[in-house]
């Protein structure tokens, strides 16, 4: 039985033994690296990339981030594509093969041809002298001393080096692209990130809930509108502009304060010159002026006309936050 602090011990020897090996990767950086990812920059076409077990895992990883930061790529799996899938590389497509040792049978039979359409080829191999590293026209190293494995047999450092790599390619053509937080968005409309950078106040707006009362409006209607449009305020509106606001705190002061409010109207308890957004103003920057000013609704206006209420319960349940 290993103990707890056996278990820890084994866990942070991986942990530095993969780390020391992605470190080394700043010494294998060369013009291998700049011009191949100049050539993806360049490329008319997709970046297909390939590879062979683990390493199609790490493949379809890098295909998916660099999916998602605009460079358009597709998964080839090395095996299937000597059955029909290279059907689907166009002769303008870039090719990233990954492959530990570069000399795995499904690697040999692939690269030629893959060459033979003419296509650049950049290989990621921990191997430079190797089938693919030769067959390539870019070599990036991801050579580590030792996998991380007790037995060296799991990858583990080769992987995580491969990953590595995939990444630093990405990230040099996120900036050279001039990649921003509004373009990331755009591919990630239903997560957070996109929500806050895209989600305008009008897409939330519920147009059949407006609640409105009049100036001279009994305070009994006032309720009964507030509890009707379920937004926990309603406003007051006088030819046609906004000048106030009543929200069920007010009418709980008020109820507080006074045995009876028969002769009260809305104008007696509203709260005058109420915050104000535009429906096609960002929901993220509504959220911060109600956090500012401690509130829960701002009314959404348009030029002078009333469009509906925005409340901080509907953006928390959007995940923007």
């Amino acid at each position: 039985m290993i103990s707890k602090e056996n278990i820890l011990a084994i866990a942070k020897k991986t942990i530095l033994s993969e780390s020391e090996s992605i470190t080394k990767l700043t010494d294998f950086l060369d013009d291998n690296f700049s011009d191949a990812t100049q050539a993806i920059y360049n490329s008319k076409g997709r970046l297909i990339v390939t590879g062979i077990g683990k390493s199609a895992i790490i493949a379809q990883k890098m295909v998916a981030t660099f999916n998602s930061t605009g460079t358009p790529s597709m998964f080839l799996h090395a095996s299937e594509a000597i059955h029909g899938d290279l059907g689907m590389v166009q002769k303008d497509d870039i090719i990233i093969c990954i492959s530990k040792s570069g000399n795995s049978p499904e690697i040999k039979a692939v690269v030629p041809f893959l060459k033979r359409f003419g296509n650049t080829l950049i290989a990621i191999t921990g191997n430079m002298t190797s089938f693919l590293a030769k067959g390539s026209d870019y070599v990036l190293n991801t050579t580590v001393d030792a996998e991380a494995c007790p037995n060296n047999l799991a990858p583990t450092n080769s992987t995580t080096a491969q990953l590595v790599m995939g990444d630093a390619i990405a990230v040099c053509l996120m900036e050279m692209r001039n990649f921003s937080a509004e373009d990331f968005a755009i591919y990630h409309p239903g997560g957070a990130l996109g929500k806050k950078l895209l989600l305008r106040v009008k897409d939330m707006l519920e147009y059949t809930l407006k609640p409105m009362v009049s100036p001279d409006t009994a305070i009994k209607q006032v309720i009964f509108e507030i509890s009707e449009k379920r937004l926990g305020v309603t406003a007051v509106i006088e030819n046609d502009k906004v000048i106030g606001i009543i929200t069920d705190g007010d009418i709980r002061r008020m109820l507080n304060e006074r045995d009876s409010f028969a002769e009260l109207t809305a104008k007696d308890i509203m709260t005058k010159n109420p915050k104000l957004i535009q429906s096609n103003d960002m929901v993220v920057d509504a959220l911060n002026i109600l956090e500012d000013f401690s509130i829960t609704q701002l009314v959404v206006v348009d030029n002078g006309e009333y469009k509906g209420v925005l409340h901080l319960h509907d953006i928390l349940k959007e995940g923007i936050v």
